[in-house]
């Protein structure tokens, strides 16, 4: 896959990426992930994740790390050993719980995608849209939407807003990429259109 180089200074600095514990059964989904940690390191844009060192998760961390990139990894103390906490190549930060994990990721990203996953990868990309919806937040959310991974959830959003459980005065902005290689594009144009003053809020603790 193709890198991209922004060419003008970006408003992001780091994009918190959501993604599986496992490899899943796709070989799209690891590729994908390594050729967007690697245009990550290229346009200097620090990476959040769960800090595990497994599937999709590990695969992007690495990819970052071996192209000179940087890597925050955040992982709750009781997952450590389940999802082989990844020492040696970014900063590590071991939270108490899960909550204390989110709120970390949230104020240290100033976007969020979401690669292919499973029902952790979900919760935290539909909390980060509930968030969002709420006014809490202005900072861009996309969906990294390899090979389609992500088209049952846009038909269900869809489907909510046909049904006006999602109305104009509960709706959000969702970015939804193909390619890997549309994703940073995407998400800087969302951020350029944000005023810095108006990215992020303070998020509630009972958000959390």
């Amino acid at each position: 896959m193709a890198m991209n180089r922004m060419e003008k200074p970006s408003k992001i600095r780091k994009i918190c990426v959501y993604c599986g514990s496992g490899p899943g059964t796709d070989p799209a989904f690891l590729a994908a992930a390594r050729a967007f940690g690697a245009i990550l390191a290229q346009n200097g844009i620090g990476l959040v994740y769960g800090g595990g060192a497994i599937g999709i998760m590990g695969a992007i961390a690495r990819s970052v790390h071996d192209h000179g990139g940087e890597v925050t990894g955040i992982i709750p103390k009781f997952l450590m050993a389940r999802e082989r906490a990844l020492h040696g190549t970014h900063e590590l930060i071991v939270t108490h719980d899960l909550h204390e994990r989110k709120r970390k990721m949230f104020d240290l990203a100033d976007a969020f995608v979401a690669l292919p996953g499973g029902v952790g990868t979900l919760e935290e990309i539909v909390e980060q849209m509930t968030w969002a919806q709420l006014g809490r937040h202005k900072k861009p959310i996309l969906l990294a939407n390899i090979n389609g991974f992500w088209d049952p959830l846009c038909a269900l959003l869809d489907h909510m807003k046909k049904l006006e459980f999602i109305r104009g005065d509960l709706t959000f902005d969702l970015l939804v990429a193909d390619t890997v290689g549309d994703i940073l594009p995407m998400l800087e144009k969302a951020a350029q259109a944000v005023p810095d003053t108006t990215m992020t809020t303070a998020v509630p603790d009972q958000l959390l």
